[in-house]
């Protein structure tokens, strides 16, 4: 992972400091790329821990269609909580705290109870709007993953096989307009790369989940289109790190990346569908203890 861990320090070095949405603050560059070679290894940051199944979970969930939150509350993730929390306390007038307080994180505690006990709660209050899982399945009646997934198939060496959720029509109805709004795939030599790009990239806490989750991406279209996987191509538009996270990134940096894990795939199911969260495990995985940091909403 030292692509990544470059990125990081390139940023602490040339960052341009900017507000931003949250206000926050960040520094940030405009425009940079790794490349990941899966065939060396799972590209999963070791210079702290970071949550497998969580990331996992999500990709499921994107590919499920599903854009409520309850399924993964209901395996203790979070985070997605935070959106439809900061909507929730808008729309019943109450003062909305920093979400690095104690405050937000009782909020959050009582918010994510209520999701997983009522049903009808969750329906309410628990959706995200017109998210990934939405374009990804549904995209003006368009079942994008189906039909990347034939595509490979049927014309690996089309130029076509993308895959896009940055739908400008719905954008103003969702939670959080997609950050990873685009990825493309390429068959050559009977090997599957990903490109991704990603508009805005919060590098501390969003690009650990981001890079691992499309590497896993890449191997399951792999299995389902008997290919073996190539290259991730992780593209940013605007790669940053939040002020409040810098002194954690510095941490980062001072910790010494261990060799990557691999990743076992344990069946191939009958479609790219048809993925559990156990169907996968990161084996070798040593990693430094977990470095927490709020996130900006």
């Amino acid at each position: 992972m030292r692509a990544y861990l470059d990125l990081l320090q390139h940023v602490l070095d040339h960052g341009l400091t900017r507000k931003d949405r949250t206000g926050t603050g960040t520094r940030s560059v405009f425009g940079y790329q790794m490349h990941f070679d899966l065939r060396e290894g799972f590209p999963l940051v070791t210079t702290k821990r970071v949550w497998f199944k969580a990331i996992v979970r999500e990709l499921l969930w994107f590919i499920s269609g599903c854009t409520n939150i309850k399924p993964l509350v209901d395996h203790a993730i979070s985070i997605w909580t935070d959106w439809p929390l900061k909507r929730y306390l808008e729309q019943k007038g109450l003062p909305i705290p920093r979400s690095d307080s104690e405050e937000w994180a009782v909020y959050r505690t009582h918010f994510e109870e209520k999701i997983r006990s009522d049903d009808s709660f969750a329906s309410e209050y628990g959706d995200l709007g017109p998210v990934y899982g939405k374009q990804w399945r549904n995209f003006f009646g368009v079942d994008q993953i189906e039909r990347v997934i034939r595509s490979l198939r049927n014309d690996p060496e089309s130029r076509r096989h993308i895959v896009c959720t940055w739908n400008a029509a719905q954008t103003d109805h969702m939670a959080l307009p997609p950050c990873h709004l685009l990825f493309q795939f390429y068959v050559g030599d009977g090997k599957l790369s990903c490109q991704l790009y990603i508009r805005s990239n919060d590098l501390f806490l969003g690009a650990p989940f981001n890079i691992a989750q499309y590497a896993l991406l890449t191997h399951m279209v792999a299995q389902q289109t008997d290919l073996e996987v190539g290259k991730l191509v992780y593209t940013i538009g605007d790669a940053h790190a939040y002020i409040n996270h810098i002194d954690q990134i510095k941490e980062q940096l001072r910790r010494k990346p261990y060799p990557l894990p691999r990743l076992e795939m344990l069946r191939r199911p009958p479609s790219i569908f048809d993925y559990e969260c156990d169907d996968f495990s990161v084996i070798d995985y040593r990693h430094h203890e977990a470095i927490r940091a709020p996130i900006a909403v």
